[in-house]
């Protein structure tokens, strides 16, 4: 597993990253861009996504092992609000395997 997402290019400045271990990770990745496609700007395909989101910009990835998440936004409290919302939505997503999400700073 990579531990690290390879970050975007991206005028926002705050960013976070976090590998999520899951056998699964394709499937979480294409339920959460469906999920915010109904109201939000989504690019994806069973391996990578960007969810474009009122507080910032969320990037995934699919490997074997881990869903890597890349966020970036203009501000801390920003971020912590993307954060939030983002690991929100794959735990319901994923309630059935314990979600261990450990956001580290980009």
């Amino acid at each position: 597993m990579n531990d690290t997402v390879t970050p975007a290019a991206s005028p926002l400045g705050a960013r976070s990253t976090a590998a999520v271990p899951t056998a699964a990770a394709s499937r979480y990745l294409q339920q959460l861009c469906k999920h915010f496609a109904h109201k939000r700007p989504v690019e994806f395909d069973k391996m990578s996504g960007v969810i474009t989101l009122s507080a910032g910009d969320c990037r995934l990835r699919a490997e074997d092992d881990a869903l890597m998440l890349d966020l970036a936004a203009a501000d801390a409290g920003s971020l912590l609000g993307l954060q939030e919302t983002v690991e929100r939505h794959l735990v319901r997503f994923a309630f059935r395997e314990e979600m261990r999400i450990d956001w580290r700073a980009a």
